[in-house]
């Protein structure tokens, strides 16, 4: 069962189930998303930009970006389209992050694992104590 929530778009309070948004907003968006999908679905706009898309159909750029993240739209078909890198905004085609900020991230983890590895030696080491015999 959903529970009672506001919608983040238009503030309209609705049984919160299945999506994030109440009905009214929903098919809102499903409109947006449909001028974008026929846009691109015809041959001729295929090699267009997102900004280009933009100013065709009056959908904005994060909503298009939104749609790539979410997979509805494939950017296979689509060469010229991008969306930002989470970490630092550089375009991208595929996941979420850049490889700069993917392998920076991956270091990060590396050198805290190591860290934690020392740490723990170190710790093992202080609990062993020799004593001479009397």
């Amino acid at each position: 069962m959903g529970e009672l929530k506001n919608c983040p778009s238009c503030g309209n309070l609705f049984v919160h189930a299945l999506r994030a948004v109440c009905p009214e907003c929903h098919r809102v968006e499903e409109e947006r998303f449909q001028k974008v999908y026929t846009h691109v679905r015809k041959s001729k706009h295929r090699q267009s930009t997102i900004l280009e898309v933009t100013e065709a159909t009056g959908v904005s750029e994060e909503d298009i970006f939104r749609y790539i993240r979410e997979g509805r739209l494939n950017l296979a078909h689509l060469p010229n389209f991008s969306y930002p890198c989470e970490g630092c905004g550089e375009p991208i085609r595929e996941l979420r992050l850049c490889r700069a900020c993917s392998g920076r991230i991956s270091s990060g983890l590396e050198e805290e694992a190591k860290q934690k590895q020392w740490e723990a030696r170190q710790i093992k080491d202080t609990r062993a104590t020799y004593r001479a015999r009397e």
